[in-house]
């Protein structure tokens, strides 16, 4: 299924009360509970699927998780990345050129949840919302994925994803920005699960060279909603950087420089050999102490 022109979106049916659902802890969950039980933070990085092509976007994933990833984001390429940075975008744009589908993205989940890795999907909520809540859903589920990230979609809009995984058993990532009042953190964390995305700045993907300084403060003031992991992302490119956000953070999220290493890669084994080297320089980083 294409989902490089998906039509407009139509909000899903708000939850203000959505009903505790007790599931079995997620493979993100026992990601994180392994990470802290090792007194570091968890590595999370992303890629998109398609991107230089599929054979060798599920190489790179592999390569990652082989080299220290704890959790893999695989990112549904979409004509409208709102999020997404210059490398993303032209990353996504390539990968939708290439005849990338969301069966693509279904096939690099199962590969990465094959090795025992945490998988999650980021996506915008359009092409969730053109494939249907449920059956996307249902063959995330399929494929092993443990859950999504969402970030465009508001807590308000979030009814049928809502229910859609509590039927599958998926956790859902929600993002909260340094902007987000008192009052949002705790509606959005209420209904988070895995852990919570914290948005390091205000901006788009891979454009800064450090990370934020308000990205601490950002993360205490989850900390005092939610129990749960929580992973700060945009702007970690260097092992120095993990190190700086893994002090304060249970999880550190890093895309666009991964990306740009396959962007910048000779052919694909280049590209491959590129993604596990940072990995590794990262997975060093994100260990407290080191």
């Amino acid at each position: 299924m294409s989902v490089s022109n998906p039509p407009s979106v139509s909000n899903p049916p708000s939850v203000s009360n959505p009903p505790s659902v007790s599931n079995p802890p997620s493979t993100v969950s026992t990601a994180f509970a392994k990470a802290r039980a090792e007194d570091r933070a968890a590595l999370v990085g992303y890629l998109p699927a398609g991107f230089p092509d599929s054979g060798t976007a599920i190489k790179a994933a592999l390569a990652m998780c082989e080299a220290g990833a704890d959790v893999i984001e695989v990112g549904l390429p979409y004509s409208d990345p709102l999020m997404d940075g210059p490398v993303i975008a032209d990353a996504v744009y390539h990968a939708l050129k290439g005849g990338t589908r969301i069966a693509d993205v279904f096939d690099m989940v199962s590969a990465i949840a094959d090795t025992g890795t945490a998988a999650v999907v980021m996506t915008y909520w359009n092409p969730v919302d053109r494939y249907g809540a449920d059956a996307f859903a249902r063959d995330l589920a399929r494929a092993g994925g443990a859950g999504l990230i969402t970030p465009d979609l508001t807590p308000e809009e979030a009814g049928s994803w809502l229910a859609a995984s509590d039927a599958h058993h998926l956790d859902r990532v929600f993002l909260v920005a340094p902007s987000s009042t008192q009052a949002r953190i705790e509606r959005i964390t209420r209904l988070c699960r895995g852990f919570v995305y914290a948005v390091s700045l205000m901006g788009i993907t891979g454009t800064k060279e450090a990370v934020s300084s308000v990205a601490g403060a950002t993360v205490a003031r989850i900390r005092e909603h939610t129990d749960l992991p929580v992973a700060v992302g945009l702007g970690v490119n260097t092992r120095e950087q993990a190190a700086a956000v893994a002090s304060f953070a249970d999880g550190v999220i890093v895309g666009s420089a991964f990306v740009r290493r396959l962007a910048q890669a000779s052919g694909p084994d280049d590209a491959i050999a590129a993604v596990r080297a940072l990995t590794a320089d990262l997975a060093e980083g994100v260990r407290r102490g080191r």
